[in-house]
C-alpha cells in the first residue's frame, strides 16, 4: 500500500524532470517540512497521522518529499524529509469535456475520471445540460469540481493533480478539439468504434462526454470532428467518459507507466 498523500504547494527545493523524462530522486537528510493549514489539521486530526508514519507531500505539479512524522498536533505535522523528487509529466496530456450531469453525478463523474488519470476536466454546459448558467451558479458549481478533484488526486496518491477548467460553451469546445492530436466525440449512432483509435504519444487527446439527453445535431456539426461509438450498450453521462479514458490509456499512457 502507498503512502498517505498530502498538498504542499512549497516544497522548497525545486525538483523537476521535463514532461517524459524521468524524474530526479535525491537524497535530503535532516530537512524538515511542516505541512499546517487546513490540509496539515486534516492529516492531523482527520486523517489521525502521528510520529513516525512515513507520508508523501506533493505540490501537485510533480514535485513530492517523502519522510517520517516526527511531530504532529491538532495544527499539522512535520515530516522529516528523507528523500524527494519528481515524476514526469504525463504525455499525452488527456482531457475530457464532461456535459454537466445532474445532482451527485456531477461528482461521482469528477473523481472517477480523476482517479483514473485524466490531466484536465472540462466542464461543457451543452444544449441539454439543463445547467442556468448564472454568474453565481458557475463559480458554486467550479468550487465543487476543483475540490473533488483535489480531493481524489490525493486520494489516488497522484504526483500530478488533475485540473478542472472553467464552464465551457460549445464553441470553446470546438476550439479544443480543434487543437487536438486526437479528438474522440462520443456518440449512440456512431460507426467508428473508439476502441480502434491509436492515441498519439504527444499533444492532447480529448474526448467529449455529452449529457443524459445527448449530444445534439447542431453540436456536432459545430464541433466538426467523426463521432465515435464507445460500445453496444449506453453508459451514463457520469460513467461514459472514465471507460472511455480507460479504453485511450490501455492503449497508450498505461501500457509506457511503470512502478
Amino acid at each position: 500500500m502507498g503512502l498517505p498523500v498530502f498538498h504542499l504547494a512549497d516544497l522548497g527545493e525545486d525538483v523537476r524532470a521535463a514532461p517524459g523524462v524521468a524524474g530526479d530522486t535525491t537524497s535530503a537528510a535532516g530537512e524538515e517540512l511542516v505541512l499546517d493549514g487546513a490540509e496539515g489539521r486534516h492529516a492531523a486530526v482527520v486523517r489521525r497521522i502521528g510520529p513516525g508514519e512515513r507520508v508523501r507531500l506533493t505540490d501537485g505539479r510533480g514535485g513530492f518529499a517523502e519522510g517520517a512524522v516526527v511531530a504532529a498536533s491538532k495544527s499539522g505535522i512535520t515530516v522529516a524529509v528523507d528523500r524527494r523528487g519528481s515524476v514526469p509529466q504525463p504525455t499525452p496530456r488527456l482531457v475530457v469535456v464532461q456535459a454537466l450531469p445532474k445532482g451527485e453525478r456531477a461528482e461521482l463523474a469528477v473523481e472517477m475520471l480523476t482517479e483514473v488519470g485524466v490531466d484536465l476536466i472540462v466542464p461543457w454546459n451543452a444544449d441539454r445540460s439543463q445547467f442556468r448558467a448564472n454568474s453565481e451558479r458557475v463559480e458554486k458549481t467550479l468550487t465543487k469540481w476543483r475540490s473533488w478533484a483535489f480531493e481524489a488526486s490525493k486520494q489516488s496518491r497522484r504526483s500530478w493533480f488533475c485540473e478542472v477548467a472553467p464552464v465551457a460553451s460549445t464553441a470553446d469546445v470546438a476550439r479544443l478539439l480543434s487543437g487536438a492530436a486526437l479528438a474522440a466525440v462520443l456518440h449512440e449512432e456512431a460507426k467508428t468504434p473508439l476502441a480502434t483509435l491509436t492515441p498519439p504519444t504527444t499533444g492532447d487527446v480529448v474526448i467529449v462526454v455529452g449529457p443524459e439527453g445527448g449530444i445534439t445535431d447542431a453540436e456536432l456539426e459545430t464541433f466538426g470532428a467523426e463521432p465515435v461509438l464507445l460500445g453496444d450498450t449506453v453508459l451514463r453521462t457520469s460513467t461514459a467518459g472514465v471507460a472511455a479514458a480507460a479504453v485511450l490509456l490501455a492503449h497508450g499512457r498505461w501500457i509506457a507507466s511503470g512502478p
